[in-house]
C-alpha cells in the first residue's frame, strides 16, 4: 500500500501534520521524504512542536523506517541538527540517506544568499538549493556517498521501498511544498526549483505510476503564499488579522500572504496529482469552535457545509479533517468512505 502526500496550493498547507497522523494511524513502516531544506514541515506530537525541513514527518511512529529520496537535496548541517532534536525518537536508528541524494553545500547557500533577483524578484528562501540542482543537472555535484560523514546512513532508496511494498506493508512518500510552486505547473518565474506534482516526487523516490494506491491532496482551508508571486483575492494585512488568519513561514519566519479557498486552484490541483482523496486542515482557523473535534457530526453547520462544497467542486472525498494542532487532531473519515483498505 503506497500512499502520496502532496500540497495542492504553494505549500505551508500543513503536510507535515497529515503524514505524521497517517504514519501513526497507518502503521506506515518506510516513509520517504523528497524535495528539500526549503520546505518545513511542522509537526505538534504529544504537546511538543517540531519544525522539519529534511526529516520525514513520520518519525512519530517508532516502528517506521525513515528515508531521504535519491531525488531529494540534502545540507549536513540541517540533518545533523534534526538529528540531536529528534534523538528522544531513535530516528539516528532509523534513518536512511540513499546514495544518489545530492548535496548542498556552504557556497551554494552564500550564492543565493548573495542573489539580489532571487532575494528581491522571486522571495527565495536563499537555502542554497536551486544552485544545488543546477550543479546536479550540470552533473557536477556532490552526492551523498562521496561524504565520510554520511557513510553509516548510505542505503538505497527504491530497493527498501519496492521490498516493503512486495512485502504488503504500508509505504508513505511526503511531498514538498506545494503543487503551484512546480517548476513546470506553477506562477513562473515565481516558484521552487523541481516539480512538485504527485510524479514527480514519486519519481524522486524512485517509484512508478503503477504502484501508487493514494494521492492525498492536502488543501487548507485558505491560501496562503510566502515570498513574491500572484496570489489571487489576497486579502489586506488588516483583513488577515481581523480574521485571526496570521502566519509565519516555518523555514523563512516571514509573513504568509494570505487569501480565501480557492475552487479553480483546488480542481487543477487535483487534475496535476491525479488525487484521489482530499486532506483539509486549517478549519479550526475559520471557526474556532470546531477546535480539536475528532467527530465529524459534531464540526459547524457552516464548516460541514464547506466540506460538501468542497467534495462537490472537486468530485473528490475530503477523507481527513484537521481541526488543530496536534497530530491527533483530526477528524477520519476513510472507514465511513470505504476508502480504507
Amino acid at each position: 500500500m503506497l500512499t502520496v502526500v502532496i500540497g495542492g496550493f504553494f505549500g505551508d498547507e500543513g503536510k507535515g501534520k497529515i503524514c505524521a497522523y497517517l504514519s501513526l494511524a497507518d502503521d506506515v513502516r518506510v516513509a520517504v521524504r523528497t524535495g528539500s531544506v526549503n520546505a518545513g514541515h511542522t509537526v505538534v506530537y504529544m504537546g511538543k512542536e517540531y519544525k522539519l525541513r529534511i526529516i520525514p514527518s513520520a518519525f512519530v511512529n517508532l516502528k517506521a523506517r525513515l528515508l531521504i529520496a535519491p531525488g531529494a537535496n540534502l545540507r549536513t548541517d540541517v540533518f545533523w541538527r534534526e538529528l540531536s532534536v529528534l534523538s528522544g525518537f531513535a530516528v539516528k536508528e532509523r534513518i536512511g540517506v540513499d546514495k544518489h541524494c545530492s548535496i548542498i553545500e556552504p557556497r551554494h547557500v552564500d550564492e543565493e544568499q548573495r542573489s539580489e533577483y532571487l532575494s528581491k524578484k522571486i522571495g527565495s528562501t536563499k537555502q542554497g538549493v536551486g544552485a544545488a540542482v543546477r550543479d546536479r543537472v550540470m552533473r557536477i555535484a556532490r552526492l551523498a556517498k562521496d561524504l565520510e560523514e554520511l557513510r553509516d546512513f548510505i542505503v538505497d532508496v527504491p530497493e527498501i521501498v519496492h521490498s516493503a511494498l512486495n512485502k504488503g506493508l504500508p509505504v508513505l512518500i511526503e511531498g514538498t511544498q506545494g503543487t503551484f510552486l512546480s517548476l513546470y505547473h506553477g506562477t513562473y518565474p515565481y516558484v521552487t526549483s523541481r516539480d512538485t506534482t504527485a510524479s514527480a516526487v514519486c519519481s524522486e523516490a524512485g517509484v512508478g505510476p503503477k504502484d501508487v494506491d493514494e494521492v492525498v491532496l492536502v488543501l487548507k482551508a485558505y491560501v496562503t503564499r510566502v515570498g513574491a508571486g500572484p496570489l489571487e483575492g489576497e486579502l489586506s494585512p488588516e483583513e488577515v488579522a481581523e480574521r485571526g488568519l496570521v502566519e509565519y513561514g516555518t523555514v523563512t519566519g516571514r509573513p504568509r500572504r494570505v487569501a480565501l479557498f480557492n475552487f479553480e486552484l483546488a480542481k487543477r490541483a487535483v487534475m496535476l496529482n491525479s488525487a484521489t482523496q482530499i486532506a483539509l486542515t486549517r478549519v479550526d482557523s475559520l471557526d474556532p469552535t470546531c477546535r480539536s473535534i475528532r467527530d465529524y457530526e459534531k464540526l459547524s453547520p457552516n464548516i460541514r457545509r464547506f466540506v460538501e462544497e468542497i467534495e462537490n467542486e472537486l468530485n473528490r472525498p475530503v477523507s481527513l479533517i484537521s481541526t488543530g494542532p496536534e497530530v491527533t487532531d483530526i477528524i477520519d473519515r476513510r472507514k465511513e468512505l470505504g476508502l480504507l483498505r
